[in-house]
């Protein structure tokens, strides 16, 4: 779910190229610095707008925060995108300090940069929306499938030629934070229209799957209507709710009736 902008300049902010300037990362590194750069690792980029939200401070308190990590050589800043916030991205060194196993740093092109930043203010929204709930990206969902060799919230699209599982994660997960609060609802940040067939797969693959409650697509207006048409021919209304991406809070909290969760979570 990647959208490509092939008119956008690429620009490196001032963080990144300054990066060869800052200091070197330690463990000593303050606490909040060091679940900031877990935060991000976990999702593979974040910005300040949206740590603003996860922290509930404002974008420049969390810009500061940023910059302090960048400082230190636990992030790195790049701004591929015209117009658009910057995306920072852990180090290695900032893997180290903050104990990430099995993650890598996250690489950022002008191709995935408006992914990764709706999967940051989405990640931050669902966490105001149901602080129940934690919320889990992409990377680390595949970490822990990797290190348990089974699925634990991805649909099974079918085998491989070399007769491996061929899995499709999604974007983020929604666990319930209480063990026996059920289980986990998948969420899909859709930017751009899928090819008919290949959406259509997908939802099959949501509906079959057990390993989640339900599946949660967040998507703009001129995406939701091809992936309503996907969802039926999969059928799979039952499993899939499509809603639209701008209905995600970007300050106070919703309330319970203006949550929109599938049934089941």
């Amino acid at each position: 779910m990647v959208s490509t902008r092939s008119n956008t300049t690429a620009r490196t902010s001032h963080d990144s190229r300054n990066q060869g300037n800052q200091g070197s990362p330690n463990a000593s590194s303050h606490p909040e610095r060091l679940e900031i750069v877990l935060w991000a690792a976990g999702l593979g980029a974040v910005t300040a707008e949206a740590l603003a939200v996860h922290l509930r401070v404002t974008v420049a308190s969390a810009r500061g925060r940023l910059l302090g990590a960048v400082r230190e050589g636990l992030l790195a800043g790049c701004r591929p995108l015209s117009g658009r916030p910057t995306l920072y991205t852990v180090t290695r060194a900032g893997l180290c300090a903050a104990g990430a196993r099995g993650l890598d740093p996250c690489r950022v092109s002008a191709a995935g940069a408006r992914h990764l930043i709706e999967c940051a203010h989405v990640a931050a929204a669902l966490e105001r929306c149901y602080p129940d709930h934690r919320v889990q990206g992409e990377r680390e969902l595949r970490c822990g499938e990797r290190e348990q060799c089974r699925a634990l919230a991805s649909a099974e699209l079918g085998v491989g030629i070399h007769g491996e599982v061929l899995r499709h994660r999604p974007d983020l997960v929604l666990w319930p934070r209480d063990p026996e609060g059920g289980l986990p609802v998948a969420v899909e940040v859709e930017l751009t229209v899928k090819a008919p067939e290949r959406l259509a797969e997908i939802c099959r693959a949501w509906a079959r799957t057990r390993q989640v409650a339900g599946v949660l697509y967040l998507v703009p207006p001129e995406v939701e209507r091809a992936l309503l048409r996907a969802i039926e021919r999969a059928q799979a209304q039952d499993r899939v709710v499509a809603v639209p991406i701008h209905a995600l809070p970007n300050g106070p909290v919703a309330g319970p009736a203006e949550r929109t969760v599938p049934s089941g979570a």
